[in-house]
């Protein structure tokens, strides 16, 4: 099955957490990855005790235009001018450091979450879609979240829900705009998963509630029917579907990969 086996893979947000088990999983299955993020590759090879990865790696800042396109063009050098074929994108910043609406001092939180999680996935697609319209295919995929709908929506989270949904309305866009191309886009809507990113507001929870982040976390679980949080790996595969030649009949799609839980 030609899967993405030989296909040029940018992977955001991929220093840690769901982006890096997809970086991995998408390079074990013969792609050619470029996985980028805010971290230095040093960081990130100290972070994870070894001496070399497994894909092309490196550091941008993907909240600004000009960080995406430094990404997009440093990905293209490294594949010897071979354009794009897959964009996943990945990376954004949580909910952690927000504050109720009603709460906020000014709008740098706002800021910071809009121009992170929805205007580098935008600034990102853009970028690469003259090369997929080109080559008559693509894939894009979003992770987005479960916090992207009604019922699943946090508090004091204002950047975080409207970025997560705004990426929704990007994917259907990108679906509508590519799909005559053979390009598709669809998203992917985690549930709780135990990255460093959802850690961060299982502490700060924590601390607003006068409990433990482990107390949280048993919380968060409790929620699934089989009382666990979804792993990063449940979330790479999905994707991996997504990006792959198979899934072409899929476009526009929003996957909540969140254990049967409706929230």
């Amino acid at each position: 099955m030609p899967g993405v086996e030989g296909k040029v893979v940018l992977i955001t947000g991929a220093s840690r957490g769901i982006g890096k088990a997809t970086a991995r999983l998408f390079s074990a299955k013969g792609a050619h990855v470029m996985a980028v993020a805010r971290s230095s590759e040093e960081t990130v090879l100290l972070a994870g005790k070894t001496s070399s990865l497994p894909y092309e790696y490196f550091a941008a800042d993907l909240s600004t235009e000009e960080g995406c396109q430094v990404a997009v063009d440093e990905t293209v050098r490294r594949f010897n001018g071979r354009q794009i074929d897959i964009l996943v994108c990945n990376h954004g910043i949580g909910s952690a450091h927000e504050k109720p609406i009603h709460e906020l001092e000014n709008v740098a939180m706002w800021n910071e979450s809009i121009n992170t999680n929805l205007h580098g996935p935008f600034y990102l697609t853009r970028l690469v879609m003259s090369g997929m319209v080109q080559n008559k295919y693509g894939r894009c995929v979003y992770t987005s979240s479960t916090a992207a709908t009604d019922a699943g929506a946090e508090y004091g989270a204002v950047g975080y829900n409207a970025s997560k949904a705004g990426l929704l309305g990007l994917m259907r866009s990108v679906c509508r705009d590519g799909g005559i191309y053979n390009i598709t886009a669809n998203a992917v809507l985690p549930g709780w998963v135990k990255t460093e990113m959802a850690d961060k507001s299982a502490q700060a929870e924590a601390v607003q509630n006068n409990t433990t982040a482990e107390q949280v976390w048993e919380k968060r679980a409790a929620l699934y029917p089989p009382k666990r949080v979804v792993t990063q790996e449940e979330v790479a595969h999905t994707i991996l579907f997504l990006a792959s030649e198979e899934s072409s009949g899929v476009s526009g799609e929003e996957i909540r990969v969140s254990l049967g839980c409706p929230l």
